[in-house]
This record gives structure tokens, C-alpha cells and sequence, in this order.
């Protein structure tokens, strides 16, 4: 069994809250974050597989791109998360719940091999991963 990594990508802005919340209370618990802002993320999709012995690859890396780029860098690059993407409509934007989205979202998609983890970086210090529902 062989992993590959392939990195992406991508800046949205969120904001942390609840709307029947006051201003004060999601500060109190959101901090900073209670307010618009934003991340240059990065974002890397590992998959597992056999090697194919014709082309020596575990995947065709153009399939791959083309299915992270049109489903997920297209989706968030430069969007409000929260306001933009219906799937975030009553949850936080937060990257554990960006994680949950972007497998949910291409996993049914990648062919001839398995999504192993998905890794979205916010910050130089905040790294989320998530290894799929069927994990641990």
C-alpha cells in the first residue's frame, strides 16, 4: 500500500458566532474570531493505494486535481464560508468542520483508490485532520 499527498490552495474568510446570541456573549466566547476574518489555507488530500504497474502512479494526478480544484478551491477560495456554502448554513466554519465537508464532498469522487486524510492547515500552529467516519 503506497500514500500520496497532494497540496492545494486556497483564502476564505469566516466568522464565528451565533445569531441569537448578543454581540457580547459571542465575543466572550469567540473571541477575535467573533469577527470577519480570514486565512490563506492550505490543504492537503492524501490517498492510498496500489501501485498500478503500467504507469508506476497510485493515481492519475490530473483526476485528482480536477476533482479537489472544481469541488472544494472553487467552492472556498475567496468566500465567506459560513454565508457562502449552504453545508455551513447551521454550523461554525471552523476547520473541523471544512474537514468534514471536503471528504464528505470528494470522497464518493476519487477513483481507484482511498481517501486517507485530509489536512487543512489555518494557521502555522492550527492543523486539522480528519481520517473519515470510519477512523479509530
Amino acid at each position: 500500500m503506497q500514500f500520496l499527498t497532494k497540496t492545494f490552495y486556497f483564502c476564505a474568510a469566516h466568522q464565528y458566532g451565533h445569531a441569537d446570541w448578543t454581540i457580547e456573549k459571542n465575543l466572550e466566547v469567540f473571541k477575535e474570531d467573533a469577527k470577519v476574518h480570514g486565512h490563506n489555507y492550505t490543504l492537503e488530500i492524501t490517498v492510498k493505494g496500489e501501485i498500478n504497474p503500467e504507469t508506476g502512479f497510485i493515481i492519475e494526478l490530473g483526476h485528482l486535481r480536477v476533482v479537489v480544484e472544481k469541488n472544494i478551491i472553487d467552492v472556498f477560495d475567496h468566500a465567506q464560508i459560513e454565508k457562502d456554502i449552504a453545508w455551513f448554513k447551521d454550523k461554525q466554519p471552523s476547520s473541523e468542520n471544512m474537514v468534514l465537508f471536503i471528504w464528505e464532498t470528494i470522497e464518493p469522487l476519487i477513483k481507484d483508490v482511498t481517501l486517507h486524510r485530509v489536512r487543512l492547515i489555518e494557521t502555522p500552529t492550527i492543523k486539522t485532520d480528519y481520517y473519515g467516519p470510519d477512523c479509530c
